[in-house]
């Protein structure tokens, strides 16, 4: 038993989401009446005090944290959550500036990610909105930038975009944050590094969209 509990262990773990106990029990060829027994050992392993909690719900399980330590969990892995929403954040409002209008599984598919939270913190900011449908199976929602979108990002038309594919770069630079790169250029520029990296015909990175130069980062990050 103590096997198939730290099977049943590791595929919560790494789903990170809910799983589908008739799923484990058919894949692994084992009882339900064994799999709740697993199941029950867990509980018992992670203990009232432990920082992991077994969920059970609707014929299926989740690993989830103690709620009980949720005030020092938030505390700590927030502000990271914070810069990696913040970029995902400002790309699909990119996305959708470029692309109009657009639906969000387009814009996932632009991505290659899940951007449920993306488009939803978009509309609570009122810098997109639904627009109209798609004449396609299903009828999806089309979402457009807003008025608001243009005051943002100090922005007199859509016309006063930058380059599409430069934007994109800048924002998915795959190193630190944007937020943090954009900070990294402003040293730059004030040290006269770019200056000198024209002069040698070496590339200094990336310059940073005016575009996005006035963001008011506490504004784009909402984390209930």
């Amino acid at each position: 038993m103590d096997k198939l509990t730290n099977i049943i262990e590791a595929i919560l773990f790494a789903s990170g989401k809910s799983v589908e106990l008739a799923a484990i029990a058919e894949k692994l060829e084992v009882t339900m009446r064994e799999i709740n027994a697993a199941l029950s050992e867990l509980e018992a392993r992670y203990g009232e005090e432990g920082g992991i909690k077994l969920l059970r719900f609707n014929g299926k399980a989740q690993l989830a944290s103690n709620p009980a330590y949720k005030t020092d969990v938030e505390a700590v892995l927030n502000p990271i959550r914070e810069k990696e929403l913040t970029r995902t954040i400002l790309e699909c409002a990119a996305i959708v500036a470029y692309k109009q209008p657009i639906t969000r599984t387009e814009i996932e598919q632009l991505r290659g990610l899940n951007s449920d939270y993306a488009v939803h913190t978009l509309l609570e900011l009122k810098l997109i909105y639904p627009c109209g449908r798609k004449d396609a199976i299903g009828r999806p929602i089309l979402y457009a930038t807003t008025d608001e979108f243009l005051k943002r990002f100090k922005l007199n038309s859509l016309e006063d975009l930058p380059d599409y594919d430069a934007l994109m770069a800048a924002i998915t630079r795959p190193t630190e944050s944007y937020l943090y790169a954009r900070e990294e250029y402003r040293e730059e520029e004030e040290n006269g590094a770019s200056e000198e990296s024209e002069e040698s015909g070496e590339e200094s990175g990336y310059e940073i969209p005016d575009f996005l130069r006035g963001l008011d980062e506490s504004d784009l990050v909402k984390i209930g």
